[in-house]
């Protein structure tokens, strides 16, 4: 095998430039190691120092035909010098292993790009299963991109060849091969992806029997780096230099591993274990999945046999001490409203993580939206109030599960966090938080002795005491029917249904002297705002910074808290000509904001099932505020 320390002498090496940024994607069947190619590519880009955004991109079938369209697995990553907050528009280079990828991809290929095929995945049999009419490595249709074609297949069969390695595992070899021309091509180092092979195939590992495996890869890997230093078809190579980011300890993190971390910090700092009751779902899986690892934090984990038994459950805990979480995507919020309400009558601590995506129905399971804003604030029975809050970019997953937390236990509520699945699953570098830097958390217990009344609330947040049960002199009862006023007995008063409702709606109204005012960026003097929220932030705050650089006056405000609103948020919208609302729905947040001030607003507003690109906002806005200046 190379070595991957060893590189080639100076009458050897092809050019080497100097670029700002790199959007890649890597694009072939599903189970032709896409996710894990990409995501090597970004530990590696990650540890040289540059600024990051991936977006994976999964088939919405578990077992889509291979070789079709459907069955198509993606990874794209952003690489920089500076600091970026955008998976990227159009691509630098596209990776396609098959046809069916490639007919996928292209046409996010800008024109002069990069295509480097694999001629294998080109077959008669594979042209007709992406439905090509003519092979387009030969029809002319790619004569605007450098297209590099290569048998990447065949050539990795022989590279691993000596390790022993035959047959179709040899061939699963072929993404290594990929990424050692990519390292090649963008100057990666290789060591990382050395060493991490070796660990994961290393004798302390559940593969240590099969240690070829790990010597194969890296025999593809160095055979497809130095193939690409060698080969014509390459003429150069790149390098981004390192990103001049904030001084700190950094890591890269998804929006799901943000959140599992967020959750065991604020329990952490609460002194409260954590029970989280979950029944799988994409692409809010990998929460119950990285919740499970932690064990040693005072972490429970329980899958459920449903959604609605995983989110009573976790009321459940919460009822007797811990802090009750669970999470969900699409269907699986609308299983479990009606445990929510109970948590909502109760009035214990639930916190409950909706990774949106596509929808309705089963709609499209591993794509992204927004779609879940209304059903979320208002999708129970009765008037049902609940905290709303949304997170912005995959590293404020963790800031806003730490928030959640907090206000779901000093405010005894359920507290929805939305994240969505382009934020679940992409990742960033994150700041590593120094853990005496995070907010206080308020637990109000009751204490043994003391005069307990199930629903006596604290004069200033409303919420009443936490009484677990076990505690002498604090028998008490809650439940779904309707209670009376500090006692706890049920009650089927008119008046004091009424007042019981007001007291529940003025709890969560008055969280907002708790939360931060709302914040605007952008040019200062512009007549136009554009409103966001959740994890369109990179691309809204992007395009209206190119905006303002090219002259176009817009200012923004993108809104983490959705329920209650910003205190000072009324004010804001009021002072400008006029508001323009981006999100991915059909005008979820335009319809709110529009009922709850009294003003008329303009929506930006795609389903898609994928994030906004940056070109088309810039685009919108243009026109939005040259109308506005006519």
């Amino acid at each position: 095998m190379l070595s991957p320390n060893s590189r080639p002498s100076d009458s050897q090496a092809k050019a080497l430039q100097d670029i700002d940024s790199v959007t890649i994607r890597f694009a072939g069947d599903s189970g032709d190691g896409m996710q894990l190619t990409g995501s090597q590519f970004t530990d590696a880009s990650a540890l040289f120092g540059n600024d990051l955004a991936t977006q994976p991109d999964f088939p919405a079938e578990i077992r889509a035909p291979a070789g079709t369209v459907a069955g198509v697995s993606a990874f794209q990553l952003h690489f920089s010098s500076h600091d970026i907050k955008t998976p990227g528009d159009d691509l630098d280079v596209l990776v396609a292993m098959n046809a069916a990828a490639l007919k996928a991809n292209i046409a996010d290929l800008e024109i002069g790009g990069i295509l480097v095929v694999d001629l294998s995945g080109f077959t008669e049999k594979d042209l007709e299963k992406a439905e090509y009419r003519s092979n387009p490595l030969h029809d002319g249709s790619l004569a605007g991109f450098r297209v590099i074609e290569t048998d990447i297949t065949s050539l990795t069969i022989k590279a691993v060849e000596p390790t022993g390695l035959k047959g179709r595992s040899a061939e699963l070899c072929k993404n290594f091969f990929t990424l050692g021309m990519m390292y090649w091509l963008y100057d990666r180092p290789t060591e990382h992806t050395v060493k991490w092979l070796d660990e994961k195939f290393g004798p302390k590992s559940k593969y240590k029997d099969k240690p070829e495996i790990a010597a194969a890869n890296q025999a593809a890997l160095m055979a497809g780096y130095y193939y690409a230093e060698t080969v014509e078809l390459f003429t150069s190579h790149y390098r981004v230099r390192k990103a001049d980011l904030p001084k700190g300890k950094y890591r890269k993190i998804s929006g799901n591993e943000a959140a599992v971390f967020g959750l065991i910090a604020a329990a952490q700092k609460a002194g409260r274990e954590i029970f989280y009751g979950s029944y799988p779902i994409t692409p809010a899986s990998d929460i119950l999945h990285g919740l499970a690892r932690y064990k040693n934090f005072g972490v429970v984990t329980f899958q459920a046999e449903d959604e609605i038994a995983a989110v009573a459950s976790a009321i459940g805990a919460s009822y007797a001490g811990s802090l009750g979480m669970t999470a969900t995507s699409g269907p699986g919020i609308c299983l479990k409203s009606e445990a929510m309400n109970l948590a909502v009558m109760t009035e214990l601590p639930l916190v409950v993580i909706d990774v949106q995506r596509g929808g309705p129905s089963t709609g499209l399971p591993t794509k992204t939206e927004q779609s879940d804003l209304l059903l979320n604030l208002f999708g129970r029975s009765g008037d049902s109030p609940l905290v709303v809050v949304a997170a912005k970019s995959p590293g404020d997953c963790f800031a806003m599960a730490y928030e959640a937390c907090r206000l779901a236990m000093k405010y005894m509520t359920p507290v929805v966090l939305l994240t969505d699945g382009y934020i679940a699953n992409g990742s960033e570098p994150w700041t590593i938080p120094d853990p005496d830097s995070l907010p206080k958390m308020e637990v109000e217990l009751a204490r043994a002795g003391e005069t307990y009344f199930a629903y006596e609330r604290n004069e200033k947040t409303r919420a009443r005491k936490w009484a677990l049960p076990g505690t002498p002199g604090l028998e008490h009862r809650i439940g779904g029917l309707e209670k009376a006023q500090k006692t706890g007995a049920i009650s089927y008063d008119a008046d004091n249904h009424f007042a019981m409702t007001q007291e529940r709606h003025a709890k969560i109204a008055g969280i907002a002297s708790d939360i931060p005012a709302q914040t605007v960026e952008g040019d200062a003097s512009a007549s136009v705002l554009v409103v966001s929220w959740g994890g369109t932030y990179g691309s809204v705050s992007t395009a209206v910074e190119d905006c303002n650089r090219a002259g176009v006056k817009i200012a923004h405000a993108h809104l983490n808290y959705l329920n209650p609103l910003p205190a000072n948020l009324g004010d804001i919208l009021k002072k400008y000509d006029k508001v323009v609302v981006s999100e991915l729905n059909m005008g979820q947040l335009k319809f709110l904001l529009s009922g709850t001030y009294g003003i008329s607003i303009e929506g930006i507003n795609l389903v898609r099932g994928k994030p906004f690109r940056v070109s088309y906002l810039v685009a919108q806005f243009d026109r939005i505020v040259k109308k506005a200046l006519s």
